[in-house]
């Protein structure tokens, strides 16, 4: 019998003398690869192409893939991500674009949808489950398990996206339960969760969590079968605390994401080549490290097209010129190189309503008042986790510069009306005011400052411009428009991050926390313990209610 029947070795490129990683053993190997097509027709030697790559003893890695991302968070637009990232080695991403769903509904899907396969990133979808976070938080409109329908069979779609509800999983919600049969591939979202409660939320059909911050956490939800998703975002840092969970035994079930990286730090630290370079700098084996940002990922999301260099599987990968700091020199897609300007915006619009209907509050519609123990929400350096402090104050005494306890204000964007009003611990403002109509998940205006007069006016700004990250004080004022969505700005990524500069600029001058804005965005996300601050003013994520500033004595 003939077994190589149809089979010809002669391929387009004939890459030669390559170092080439194996995430299927983990060893490095030095051999030949073969593409044709864009898919890797073999290795080893006896192949001939048409045109022949010496790699001169280049180390040589699959392309790396991001397990969990939300596009929208980075403020670039899906091209500028994928102009910026691939310079990184990254080659596929799996996005959640729940961010722009929360604004524009089932448009903005759509235009995530239109960004996959326009240019050389993979922006592989999984469909947004919780969309609005929660029932009690106000966005543009519901999706429900018959809007996501008809998205099943669209090229580029792959699972269903991190379900948040989990008061709707533990009680067997109907509409979430519909939802969760829709695909078979189903992110989860389960902060805290542990135990009975844990194991409800994986018997209903959660098969990954990316929300784990401590050690005992993670180690459980692997334990009990979930892919452990290690995340390094602007403010959630994990991966140090997560990183001693991996080993040989494990790797398979781990990878890497972002969730929420800005601009700046993809253009400064790196993507996913940033989390094998600190997991290394924690005593991860480097090979270990490289099989989480390939075929970890590839596997738990059934991509058997991608994740190694090896027979049948798409030609994705980057050359290092630096292997054991994994510093990319060359990023390959379907075996072409992939450069800088060869990633050139496609215009695509973002069809539908994004509506933008936002009022300018009053200094009285910010006023509060009263005294005693008050309820604070107090920010934890790098988490987007929050406490709630009580604190014996007036509400003359806000701004509280000495005590760090500043007003906190969120305005719809979707309808006219009086403002949520809270507190807030841990900003570091020592001046001025910050606002930005990033905030998630429902994306309303918020904001942080020392004085009422500076929170109305960078609010203003974000209004004026249907969308933007806004900061002043007494010395200066800077502000980066979001013209699409107010989530994301139009903007070449070099410019947005000379914007975010500017704007870090003023807030360092401020006093304020590092990653002042990415803390902001969080404030009012109601599916993260412990407090928040929404349109109808403070959240108690543990009780599932709206709270007010001072306790009932």
């Amino acid at each position: 019998m003939n077994f190589n029947s149809g089979y010809e070795k002669s391929a387009d490129i004939v890459f030669k003398n390559g170092v080439i990683f194996n995430p299927f053993t983990c060893e490095w190997l030095s051999e030949d690869f073969a593409v044709r097509d864009g898919v890797i027709l073999g290795t080893g030697p006896g192949y001939h192409g048409k045109k022949e790559i010496d790699l001169k003893s280049s180390h040589v890695t699959p392309g790396f893939i991001d397990a969990h991302v939300h596009i929208e968070s980075s403020l670039l637009t899906p091209y500028e991500y994928a102009r910026l990232v691939m310079q990184h080695g990254t080659t596929t991403v799996i996005a959640d674009p729940h961010e722009i769903s929360n604004v524009c509904g089932t448009a903005g899907i759509d235009y995530m949808l239109n960004a996959h396969g326009k240019q050389p990133l993979d922006i592989l979808i999984m469909l947004p489950s919780c969309v609005p976070a929660t029932p009690l938080d106000e966005c543009a409109m519901t999706l429900t398990a018959e809007s996501l329908r008809p998205f099943i069979c669209r090229d580029g779609v792959i699972g269903l996206g991190e379900m948040m509800n989990v008061p709707g999983v533990l009680s067997h919600d109907p509409e979430v339960m519909e939802k969760l049969s829709l695909i078979p591939i189903r992110d989860g979202h389960a902060p805290s969760l542990t135990g009975h409660a844990l194991d409800n939320y994986i018997f209903s059909g959660m098969q990954s969590d990316h929300e784990s911050v401590i050690l005992d956490e993670g180690r459980e939800k692997l334990q009990k079968g979930m892919f452990l998703f290690i995340r390094e975002g602007s403010t959630e840092r994990n991966l140090k605390t997560l990183i001693p969970l991996v080993n040989a035994c494990t790797a398979a079930r781990c990878c890497f994401c972002t969730d929420d990286r800005h601009a700046d730090m993809l253009f400064t630290d790196g993507h996913i080549d940033d989390c094998i370079r600190k997991s290394i700098d924690a005593g991860c084996e480097p090979e270990i490290a490289l099989r989480m940002a390939t075929l970890s990922p590839a596997d738990r999301f059934g991509l058997f097209d991608r994740g190694a260099i090896s027979p049948g599987r798409i030609a994705d990968f980057c050359i290092l010129k630096d292997p054991g700091r994994c510093i990319v020199e060359r990023t390959y897609k379907k075996g072409n190189l992939v450069a800088a300007d060869q990633v050139k915006p496609v215009q695509s619009e973002l069809g539908g309503e994004c509506p933008f209907n936002a009022k300018i509050p009053s200094l009285e519609d910010i006023r509060i008042a009263g005294s005693g123990k008050a309820r604070v929400i107090r920010i934890q350096e790098g988490q987007i986790g929050t406490r709630t402090e009580y604190i014996q104050l007036s509400a003359d005494d806000i701004p509280d510069i000495k005590r760090d306890i500043l007003k906190t204000v969120v305005v719809s964007r979707y309808h006219p009306g009086k403002p949520g009003v809270g507190l807030v611990s841990g900003f570091g403002l020592k001046q001025g005011a910050i606002a930005a109509s990033v905030s998630h998940d429902s994306h309303n205006i918020i904001a942080v400052g020392t004085s009422d007069d500076d929170i109305l006016k960078v609010i203003s700004k974000v209004i004026r411009h249907k969308g933007a990250m806004a900061a002043r004080n007494d010395t200066g004022e800077a502000s980066l428009p979001l013209s699409v969505a107010g989530l994301m700005s139009e903007l070449p990524y070099e410019k947005v991050h000379d914007e975010l500069f500017k704007l870090h600029k003023v807030t360092q001058s401020s006093g304020a926390v590092r990653e002042p804005f990415m803390y902001l965005s969080f404030l009012a996300l109601t599916v993260i313990p412990e407090i928040r601050i929404t349109t109808k003013g403070m959240f108690d994520v543990n009780t599932f209610s709206h709270v007010s500033i001072f306790c009932e004595e």
